[in-house]
């Protein structure tokens, strides 16, 4: 394991990134870029990018278990890579883009609200939760690692499934 220093400077960056990330992408939400078409293109490849997230993180699960320890450190580094592309496409439809209205009624836009503010929420949450989790096992802290990993995949696998949901949920409202 490497030193505490070294995992304390980890966990100052990892909370500075997990801080900076929400407050950038709320005040980009204010931010839209003038005579630019609308990137209407981007909301299928996000919400499969969040599909294939779901599906990866399944697979670095099963490689864990199979002890194929280099493979399921390569996947879930791709993981790490799938939602920051994620997060680009997202912010760069929102900044040209106007946001999209659930337009169903009925106990369904109930429970699309619910899958919403949740996933909102936890995708908040799962920054730091990442971070933090794959920064444990970099240090060589796989102790730590799966202690923390047992509360980041289910929440993580949420994220990415919710995400396919809400996009299933709201497309049918879209203006292209």
């Amino acid at each position: 394991m490497k030193s505490v220093s070294e995992e304390k400077r980890f966990n100052t960056i990892i909370t500075i990134i997990s801080i900076v990330i929400p407050v950038v992408v709320a005040l980009l939400f204010t931010v839209k870029i003038p005579n630019v078409e609308p990137l209407s293109f981007l909301p299928p490849i996000y919400a499969t990018i969040n599909g294939l997230t779901a599906v990866f993180l399944l697979v670095a699960v099963w490689a864990i278990k199979q002890g194929r320890e280099k493979l399921h450190q390569n996947i879930m580094t791709l993981n790490i890579a799938l939602s920051l592309l994620f997060l680009i496409m997202y912010i760069a439809y929102h900044m040209t883009s106007d946001s999209t209205s659930y337009g169903g009624d009925g106990y369904l836009k109930y429970v699309y609200y619910f899958i919403l503010i949740t996933h909102i929420i936890l995708s908040i949450a799962i920054v730091p939760l990442v971070l933090r989790t794959y920064a444990k096992a970099y240090l060589k802290d796989f102790e730590g690692h799966r202690a923390l990993a047992k509360y980041t995949f289910p929440i993580w696998l949420y994220v990415a499934v919710t995400g396919v949901v809400v996009y299933l949920m709201i497309s049918p409202y879209y203006t292209h």
